[in-house]
């Protein structure tokens, strides 16, 4: 039996809001696996499904093969979108208290804690009010509270938002350090070039439906466009590819959007025609583009 997150077939309706029309994805044991869609696309609402906090309509939802009860639930490691820290309490204070809740001993508890608090830089702020912090720094605090008792799954609702880039690079760091330990991670974010270099495979949703799955190589292969990007040695006059659009151009370089199927050769030919050409590249579109290509449209996690 597969260990790992399956999801299948979810759907939830809010009335008259369909939020999830048969979600389906699967976390391999030791995956990262990038969750990606508008707001509103469904993202949010699989995830508090997950953990419980929501339930499907239909579907399922399992972890290592079974059903996911509360006693599994005190194994991930869930942080939500929006902080659920308790604002007055104490920064290690409020790790303690969760890691107990997970079943750990308060003595093991407070020194995981303290762990953690050291890791994220946090160590001068531990008896700080979380009301006190900066929303990075919270966001630091709520990491530990997801890592402290060491869970087999990790359930991350945007763990980037607000963090400066040197948080941010120590964040992708545990997160990778989870996977390669044999964690689970199901991860989402609208930053996509930090969802490039964190994982090398992404799920996307938009209006409640997968709309793309698979590694992110493969993803940007199986896009029916191409991006043919040009650069001349001097500047040209006013230019038309032989096909497809001009996204761009201004007077010294142009993008065309081509089908994937486009004679290239001959569009390049074509281009040559209009002078030297200093650069040139044909590829399929980065992460960004293709997200925005799939949920074109769609709307909003």
């Amino acid at each position: 039996m597969d260990r790992g997150l399956n999801i299948v077939n979810l759907h939830k309706r809010f009335g008259d809001v369909v939020a999830l029309n048969g979600v389906s994805l699967t976390v391999p044991q030791g995956a990262l696996i990038g969750f990606l869609g508008p707001n509103g696309s469904g993202k949010t609402t699989t995830m508090r499904a997950v953990m419980g906090m929501v339930r499907p309509d239909a579907g399922s939802i399992s972890w290592n093969g079974a059903d996911i009860t509360e006693a599994v639930r005190r194994r991930i490691g869930y942080m939500p979108q929006e902080r659920g820290l308790y604002a007055r309490m104490r920064a290690r204070e409020q790790i303690v208290y969760f890691g107990q809740l997970a079943g750990l001993d308060r003595s093991e508890a407070g020194r995981r804690a303290g762990q953690w608090l050291e890791r994220l830089d946090l160590g001068d702020r531990a008896d700080s009010l979380v009301q006190e912090l900066s929303g990075g720094n919270q966001q630091r605090v709520q990491l530990a509270v997801s890592l402290v008792h060491d869970p087999e799954l990790l359930i991350l609702d945007e763990p980037f938002a607000g963090l400066d880039p040197v948080a941010a690079e120590t964040m992708r760091e545990i997160i990778s350090e989870r996977t390669q330990k044999g964690a689970s991670v199901l991860f989402s974010s609208h930053q996509l070039d930090l969802v490039s270099n964190l994982t090398s495979d992404a799920v996307i949703v938009a209006n409640g439906s997968v709309v793309a799955s698979g590694s992110i190589d493969e993803l940007r292969s199986r896009s029916p466009v191409r991006r043919l990007r040009i650069r001349w040695k001097e500047p040209v006059a006013a230019w038309t590819p032989l096909a497809g659009s001009l996204s761009e151009f201004d007077g010294r370089s142009a993008t065309v959007e081509m089908a994937a199927d486009a004679d290239a050769a001959a569009g390049i030919a074509h281009a040559l025609r209009a002078g030297p050409i200093d650069d040139l590249s044909m590829e399929p579109p980065e992460l960004s583009e293709l997200f925005s290509d799939l949920v074109n449209g769609g709307g909003g996690s």
